[in-house]
């Protein structure tokens, strides 16, 4: 088994950036996530109220961000420490982050025609781990929804095109990391993997939800409810409330570098 594809998503729900190494740090892959679209509450907005946002192209350099969307631009520099720092609601958490400026709020409003701002989290600013998700003190994560990382197998994926009318891709479910396998689901059995120098805890099966049904390069979410509604079918796990499960999210033990072609070497096991 090896890494076949690497990612990282500089803006939540907004487009990937395929990457062929990534450094593995606590909170997730370097640059993945740390920065969010927030609403006039200062509460998070995601592809699943807003699918448009996937569509939106981001490239990152040493000072900040580029946003594209239909043709116009923005160049957005991360803020600086004496940035506005605003309170920030993902989910149940509240954590502080940066402003990114009224310039591509405005921007923003403007492309979805709703207000809209952009924050940014620094390096001194954490979001740890809600108890009953951290594995271990000090566990954190960016803005991602719940874990640092996420990885799926390919053979996962095939198995679900075989049993969907019209297939689907990865990028449906936005994995961090895409592992090359053969045998579908084998990555539910992992409880620890080394990718590269980076050591990685398998924390728990990734719930899924409408998110899932939006498609990647049209920004439209798919009236037949696919692929979500097949996988309810036979990835609902009933001892989780009833949860759709695809996908395993991976929390960093060991902060290292990973590349596509790495081979990927299971430590330990759920069944052992």
């Amino acid at each position: 088994m090896y890494v076949s594809k690497l990612a990282i998503y500089p803006v939540k729900s907004m487009a990937p950036l395929l990457r062929q190494r990534c450094i593995a740090e606590p909170r997730g892959l370097a640059g993945d996530r740390r920065w969010m679209v927030i609403d006039a509450d200062d509460r998070f907005v995601t592809g699943r109220a807003l699918p448009q946002l996937v569509l939106c192209q981001v490239s990152t350099h040493d000072h900040g961000l580029t946003l594209s969307m239909h043709g116009d631009s923005i160049q957005v520099a991360l803020p600086a420490a004496s940035a506005a720092t605003r309170d920030v609601v993902v989910w149940r958490d509240t954590v502080a982050a940066h402003d990114a400026g009224d310039a591509v709020a405005a921007w923003l409003s403007t492309q979805f025609q709703r207000p809209l701002r952009l924050v940014c989290q620094a390096d001194d600013q954490h979001r740890w781990l809600a108890e009953g998700k951290a594995l271990a003190r000090g566990d954190e994560v960016s803005f991602a929804d719940g874990y640092p990382l996420l990885l799926i197998g390919s053979a996962s994926l095939q198995d679900l095109n075989d049993r969907l009318r019209a297939a689907v891709t990865m990028q449906h479910f936005r994995p961090n990391v895409v592992v090359a396998t053969d045998t579908p689901f084998v990555e539910d059995t992992w409880r620890s993997v080394a990718i590269g120098s980076a050591v990685f805890d398998v924390a728990t099966a990734c719930s899924r939800c409408i998110f899932t049904t939006v498609d990647p390069v049209s920004g439209a979410r798919r009236e037949d409810g696919e692929p979500l509604r097949t996988l309810r079918d036979y990835r609902r796990l009933e001892g989780e409330g009833g949860k759709i499960m695809f996908g395993m999210n991976l929390i960093t033990r060991v902060a290292g570098t990973l590349s596509v072609n790495d081979v990927v070497r299971v430590i330990a096991r759920r069944t052992e």
